[in-house]
Parts: C-alpha cells; structure tokens; sequence
C-alpha cells in the first residue's frame, strides 16, 4: 500500500493501557467492562469516529443490533465491536467469533487454535458469547458446514437465547455475515441466522442496523431506526430462514454507500 493510498484511512491505534488490563484480567481471571475499554480504544482513532443517526442509538434493549462485517486489507475487525461498543452508552453483550479460520493449511493449524484459545478467555472477560467460527468465505466447508460445526452453533445460539430471557434491558450485537467478504461487499448470512435472529424477536428484540464503512479518510458508523423483524407464518423453516436473513441484509444495506451494498442496493 503506497503513502497516497494510506491518507486515504484513519490511524487505528489501540490503548496499550487497555490492552495490557486485559492481559492481565486473562492472566487473573478477572471480569472487565468492554464499553470502558472500547471508549479508552476509539478516543485515539485520528480522524475521530463519525457517528450518523445519533438518534437511533439503543439506550436500553431488548434490542439486537445488527453491524456488517466490514472488511478491508489492513483493517482489524475487532474496531468493529470497539467502535459501537464505544457508542453506545451501555454494555453490549456480542456474539463474537471464537476462532479465526483460513484458506490456507499453514495457519489454519498454526494460527486458527491459537486464536480459538485466545478468544474464549477474551468472551470470558468481557462475558460475550463465542460462536465457532464461519469458514472462509468461497470454500466448500462455508457452503457444506460438518454435523460437529452445526452442533456447537446450535449450543451457542441456545447459550445466547437464555441468556436473552435472563438479562434485564439486553443489548445484543452481531454481524450476521459472520466472515469478512471480498471488498467487504454485503453478502449473505449463513444458514441458520435468519431463525436465529427471528428467535429473538420472538423475545421481544427490536433490531437496529448499523453500517460500519470508511470514507473520507474516516471510520465511520450510521445507525438506522429500529425495526421489528417478520416474515410470512406460512413459509417453510427453510424460507423463513432466507427471508428473514433478506429483510435484515437490506435495513443494513440501507445505512451503507452504494459500493458495500451488494445485491441489496439501494438509492441513498
């Protein structure tokens, strides 16, 4: 990446203080507040964070905020979940991955355990919910998930569910993509997420889209107005799936500029 095209994004530079509690709450076994650790984190973003409809920011839940998974070279995805958890004024409960996984055999042995070990005492400090991770977008295992893989997501969407109907006012987020994609273009969900989120509207949830972009040489995050998530009683658990999926990916895209839309553009 040449000096012009570098101008071009924001300096993300992450708090060592804060990077450095956490180690040390791992170490310890110690709880931490993320919105605390996430504000410390965005305070040092040059330019700063440029939020846009301010007034559809969730004050209290239940509500279920949905972000897409941004993605660039050069750009980490945990300012995702630093940059909303920085704006919204409470604690977000997130369903994060719980590895990291690639294309290729060298990291996936090397690096994708490493960072399976890594995140689940990441979730236990800050109390998220891990999810086993999406493969890589394109391959046959993102297409064809094994029994064990839906298994595990299937325990994990139970994990999340109750903790749902426990938790006073929850605030849940996810990116329902689950996976980078190619020039962090919108693309589908994987099977299973449309019931999942329709699971939680049946609890109540509302769901506010967020669009996580850069432009202007600014991270930027525009938040769009809640929404109740339904589909057609009658379709079958396949059909509710995908279209539930459909209604959430176009009030994502909605917040979006017109290249990360996808298939669901819009005219802004």
């Amino acid at each position: 990446m040449d000096q012009k095209t570098e101008a071009r994004y924001p300096t993300y530079s992450l708090s060592w203080t804060t990077v450095l509690g956490l180690i040390g709450a791992i170490v310890g076994r110690r709880r931490r507040s993320f919105r605390r650790d996430a504000c410390a984190c965005v305070a040092r973003l040059r330019p700063p964070l440029r939020v846009e409809g301010e007034a559809y920011i969730p004050q209290r839940g239940p509500c279920l905020l949905t972000l897409n998974h941004y993605a660039r070279p050069g750009f980490r995805a945990w300012w995702l979940a630093l940059a909303v958890g920085a704006v919204v004024p409470a604690e977000v409960h997130w369903v994060m991955t719980a590895a990291w996984t690639f294309p290729d055999p060298l990291r996936s042995r090397l690096l994708t355990p490493l960072t399976r070990w890594l995140f689940a005492h990441i979730a236990r400090v800050y109390g998220f919910t891990p999810m086993p991770p999406m493969p890589t977008f394109g391959t046959d295992e993102a297409a064809n998930p094994t029994s064990a893989e839906l298994l595990e997501r299937a325990a994990a969407v139970r994990r999340v569910l109750t903790w749902a109907r426990q938790t006073p006012e929850p605030l849940l987020a996810l990116a329902p993509e689950g996976r980078d994609t190619p020039g962090g273009v919108l693309s589908m969900p994987l099977s299973g997420s449309g019931r999942f989120m329709l699971h939680l509207a049946n609890l109540g949830f509302s769901i506010v889209p967020v669009g996580a972009f850069e432009a202007d040489g600014r991270f930027c995050l525009r938040f769009g107005p809640p929404y109740v998530l339904t589909v057609p009683a009658d379709l079958s658990a396949h059909a509710r799936d995908r279209a539930a999926c459909e209604v959430v990916m176009s009030h994502l895209a909605r917040q979006l500029p017109a290249r990360l839309q996808g298939k669901w553009a819009v005219h802004q």
